[in-house]
């Protein structure tokens, strides 16, 4: 080996470096670059300079010289190309990750009421045209309130009427606490807290130690409603019922009182309606009579005008009440009452 030969390779290894430097596409094909002409161990360059030893002692310092040029100008060269290469990713990545800020923005899902809810909102929202003003009342409530002041004694068979289920907690005066079996109660407070003219809705949830299946549940909702004023009639009752009938389920609609029974009232009332199923025509729907009860009526009975502090002589009313949950599957053709509170999604979307 000789100087002259020595330079040749080290002039030759010097263009195949830089050409490979320039070829490399990405950073791990420069790093094998690197490795391959300028690493410690298998590098070329170093393989070229074991040789060095070899040579005449006064050729060495050139020949040294040379190798430094080689390795700083390849080294130069990969710097750049590293710099390069981290350029194009970084370009690469932050188009990728490019936000048009004057795009519309991803549209929200929009959700939907409740069935229940919204067939709440329309019953108010019906009422409030004649002024009927929304309360509201507890759920847990007194058996004085819930029972005894709409007029149904502890030994009165209508109590056989409610399965109820009462809360084990003590109270200050001895009364017995139960989960409300229906909204009439809230008129009490109303009654006790307002002053005629009354014209209240209270809409809540009730409960019974009932079976539960397609039309029954121990946990439902029902709204109430209450009017007190001088010269309150049935007459009043029935024009309000019908408009209320006709505003739900449209104007065409036939509807009728039929006497009933309820404790609070006298006299009371069933509220029927044409069968919205088969219009009047008879199917298992309606019982194959035509009609369908929506909810229950009557005048306010004298002993629960007297127990929510109104002298029945120069005030009279009426009160009706209904399930939310009957009128919600009659508006919606739902034939399961446990679909309301199961929260599946599949049935809750579908309004």
């Amino acid at each position: 080996m000789d100087l002259a030969s020595v330079s040749a390779d080290l002039a030759a290894l010097r263009q195949r470096a830089l050409a490979a430097v320039a070829d490399a596409d990405d950073l791990k094909e420069l790093e094998a670059t690197e490795t391959a002409f300028v690493g410690r161990k298998q590098g070329a360059l170093t393989a070229v300079l074991r040789g060095i030893g070899a040579l005449p002692a006064e050729d060495r310092p050139r020949v040294g010289a040379i190798a430094n040029e080689v390795r700083e100008a390849v080294e130069e060269a990969i710097a750049e190309r590293r710099a390069r290469l981290a350029a194009i990713a970084l370009e690469v990545r932050l188009a990728a990750e490019r936000v048009d800020v004057t795009l519309p923005g991803r549209p929200l899902r929009r959700g939907s009421l409740h069935p229940l809810v919204e067939t709440t909102r329309e019953i108010a929202r019906i009422f409030g045209q004649f002024g009927f003003v929304v309360y509201e009342s507890p759920e847990v409530e007194t058996d004085s309130l819930n029972f005894q002041a709409l007029n149904i004694p502890a030994d009165h068979p209508a109590r056989d009427l409610w399965d109820t289920l009462y809360v084990d907690a003590p109270t200050n005066d001895g009364d017995r606490l139960l989960l409300r079996t229906h909204t009439s109660p809230g008129q009490m407070r109303v009654m006790r807290q307002t002053r005629p003219p009354i014209r209240a809705l209270l809409p809540g949830r009730c409960f019974r130690h009932e079976a539960v299946d397609a039309s029954h549940g121990f946990e439902f909702f029902q709204v109430e409603g209450l009017m007190v004023d001088e010269g309150t009639t049935m007459a009043h009752l029935r024009g309000l019922l019908d408009e209320f009938a006709h505003a739900l389920f449209g104007a065409g609609r036939p509807t009728r009182f039929r006497p009933g029974y309820y404790p609070f009232t006298e006299p009371s009332v069933a509220f029927d309606i044409q069968c919205v199923v088969c219009d009047g025509g008879g199917c298992p729907a309606c019982g194959r009579s035509g009609w369908m009860t929506i909810l229950g009526a009557g005048m306010v009975h004298p002993v629960v005008l007297r127990n929510g502090g109104i002298d029945p002589e120069v005030y009279q009313g009426f009160a009706f009440g209904m399930g939310i949950d009957r009128i919600a599957m009659l508006r919606y053709g739902i034939n399961d009452i446990r679909y309301f509170l199961e929260n599946d999604a599949r049935f809750l979307e579908q309004f």
